[in-house]
């Protein structure tokens, strides 16, 4: 196998994005890839994909990302106009293996300049070559898309029936417009033998209160107990060398973690806990961001294992274990957090606030109902989660030492 010695600017032509203010922006499927990758989308492309984004600056700078379509980079990244020939998912991930961050302009907000990192030195092999990396990488990262797409399809079926029978009242307000058969009743949305189980449990008619008969409002305090995340600064003793998962705010982000379950990235030592003050919060906890900007991007995240989380997280844990998670999470998704945070300058939530947040409770039999219907949805969310980080695992071992030469495609390819 011949590599080819030479710097970043021989292998590709980089070029700032283009400005693509909020205003100017029209309906349509064209995404617009900003400094972390798909912001948003735009009506008209300005670049032609397949295409690779780096971010340009700030906690960005060096996030490298890949799009196989039509697209409009902002000026918050750089993007590749010329491959040279070479393979443009092969670029996206040597992109990856250089320490981008390093080469920054130095002004005093960090920024990357093509001029700085054209004369990077690397490697890299013939076209047929890169292919055949591709096609080996590409096949993980393809098979954990494949994943991610499904449980967030996944995720919304379980949200879609919670919103209908819980939100809309559907059942109940089919019966009222005249349906008796138990499968018209719960909207043809399961087999007969289900359906007669589920209809019964739904009241024909709605009270004075706008809820269906016997049912009423409650706090959830009465199914789940809030909790503050720990204060936490990187020079304290332990940090990323210790054995205990810890989730920082950064984490909650969709780049960087599956939907639905929550891996930490970071590990700390716990040996000095009272002056550290931290504290676990348990398996099946669910994670929500509570302060500033992260609440603009507010998603729900279920603790995997015992975790730490950071002063800027809160947790809600099921008051019934680990049995009731599923439908807490249900009922958090119905909530807009944005609504009950207090302050301007630096909106935040509190704790004791949301306990006194009321959300419509049935009869325990249909809370159990809930739990039994929608629970395989969610352990194949978990499955899914599960085989991607396996699948991440393998290709961040086998990324570096493919791009470099250290190990040979064949070895790589027998491995997977």
């Amino acid at each position: 196998m011949t590599w080819r010695q030479a710097t970043l600017g021989d292998f590709v032509a980089l070029q700032r994005g283009h400005d693509l203010p909020t205003q100017n922006r029209e309906n349509g499927t064209v995404p617009i890839m900003g400094s972390f990758g798909v912001t948003g989308h735009h009506s008209k492309a300005k670049a032609k994909g397949p295409g690779v984004t780096v971010g340009r600056s700030g906690a960005s700078i060096g996030v490298t990302s890949y799009i196989e379509q039509d697209y409009w980079p902002l000026n918050t990244c750089m993007y590749v106009t010329d491959f040279k020939g070479n393979n443009p998912r092969y670029a996206y991930y040597l992109l990856q293996t250089l320490d981008l961050a390093a080469h920054n302009s130095g002004s005093a907000q960090p920024s990357l300049n093509r001029n700085y990192i054209y004369p990077i030195d690397i490697s890299f092999p013939d076209r047929c070559v890169q292919d055949r990396i591709v096609d080996l990488l590409g096949s993980l990262d393809d098979k954990i898309e494949l994943n991610r797409r499904m449980n967030e399809t996944l995720e919304e079926m379980a949200r879609a029936l919670f919103r209908d029978w819980f939100v809309d009242f559907g059942p109940t307000r089919r019966q009222m417009e005249g349906a008796t058969d138990p499968a018209a009743i719960m909207g043809h949305a399961f087999p007969p033998e289900k359906a007669a189980i589920l209809a019964p449990l739904f009241p024909a008619k709605l009270g004075d209160d706008g809820l269906p008969e016997g049912w009423d409002k409650r706090p959830l305090s009465e199914i789940c107990k809030f909790a503050g995340g720990s204060a936490f600064k990187k020079d304290d003793q332990g940090y990323e060398h210790g054995e205990v998962p810890f989730i920082k705010v950064s984490d909650m982000n969709l780049t960087n973690n599956e939907r639905f379950i929550l891996s930490a990235n970071n590990y700390v030592d716990l040996s000095d806990q009272p002056r550290m003050k931290f504290k676990l919060h348990p398996e099946g906890a669910i994670v929500l961001a509570k302060i500033g900007i992260a609440l603009t991007y507010n998603r729900l995240r279920v603790l995997r294992t015992p975790t730490a989380i950071d002063n800027n997280l809160l947790s809600a844990t099921p008051l019934a274990g680990s049995a009731a998670t599923t439908f807490l999470f249900l009922v958090l998704s119905q909530i807009d957090f944005n609504l009950h945070a207090k302050g301007s300058a630096l909106p935040y939530l509190n704790a004791s606030d949301l306990a006194k947040i009321e959300f419509n409770f049935a009869s325990e039999a249909l809370v159990t109902e809930v739990e039994k219907t929608v629970r395989p949805l969610f352990e194949k969310v978990l499955a899914n989660s599960n085989e991607n980080q396996t699948l991440a695992e393998m290709r961040d071992l086998l990324l570096p030492k493919l791009m470099s030469g250290e190990i040979r495609l064949k070895d790589a390819e027998a491995a997977v």
